[in-house]
């Protein structure tokens, strides 16, 4: 498995890539990646999922792993659809959401596949160790 590595912190976009973090059901992007998605890339207030503006919104803050697995698979399958973006993988809910990559990663395992999806160095660790999906 060939290791695309997100950036440890993003701070500029190429024209086809995507910023890709975790958010609130709710949209309320206060703080961390998603006050950054909101500020510079074109998160949308009040929409807590999917894409907008130069932004993927992936909700963490709404239960656990479980609860957030088919807003990862919703965006593995819009990611599969659209092979000429990038999507730059932040670490969607190891900060204000309170997991850890352990929690997280195993979420993530179908993107490892994609060549157009960049996870964080911290998941591909998880992967490589075995971590499954839920």
């Amino acid at each position: 498995m060939e290791r695309r590595i997100s950036p440890a912190r993003i701070t500029e976009l190429a024209e086809d890539e995507v910023f890709v973090f975790g958010s609130n059901i709710a949209g309320h992007h206060g703080g961390g990646a998603a006050l950054q998605a909101w500020r510079k890339w074109g998160a949308e207030w009040g929409q807590g999922v999917g894409l907008h503006g130069r932004t993927y919104a992936i909700p963490t803050m709404h239960g656990g792993p479980s609860a957030i697995k088919p807003y990862v698979d919703g965006f593995i399958d819009f990611a599969e659809g659209h092979p000429r973006l990038r999507f730059l993988v932040t670490e969607v809910g190891c900060g204000i959401a309170g997991f850890t990559p352990n929690d997280i990663a195993p979420l993530f395992a179908r993107a490892a596949g994609l060549g157009n999806v960049f996870l964080p160095a911290r998941f591909w660790d998880v992967l490589e160790r075995g971590g499954d999906a839920l």
